[in-house]
């Protein structure tokens, strides 16, 4: 695509209102990586089947690898990941760790993005 075929302004003016408007709301650049890196981890398939399935239950490592056809060191690897992005928690039952989501704003998350694809 050339840089002529990108819809334009025909002639520039600003608008000070809403220049001031959207300075004063845009968060700060700490918050705005952390929001990056966090969509970042809804970046991978993998993940986000593994995030489908912990909607349906709560599940240890064994039943979701057998769930989602991967090995167990796979999905291992991908919890951490989705454990450090603060979307999943961990709890021990006896010899196993049982994951759920961590609360309801990534069943939201994942919800709107799903809606917005199926528009």
């Amino acid at each position: 695509m050339a840089i002529q075929d990108i819809e334009h302004c025909e002639i520039h003016e600003t608008h000070e209102d809403i220049v001031r408007t959207v300075v004063e709301q845009m968060p700060d650049e700490d918050e705005l990586y952390d929001l990056a890196e966090l969509f970042k981890v809804f970046g991978d398939s993998t993940r986000i089947r593994i995030l489908f399935a912990l909607f349906e239950a709560d599940i240890c490592v064994c039943d979701l690898a057998e769930s989602l056809q991967m090995t167990q060191s796979a999905v291992s690897h991908q919890l951490k990941l989705l454990k450090q992005a603060g979307l999943v928690r961990g709890t021990r039952d006896g010899k196993q760790i049982i994951y759920s989501l961590s609360d309801d704003h990534v069943r939201t998350i994942i919800r709107m993005g799903m809606e917005h694809i199926r528009e």
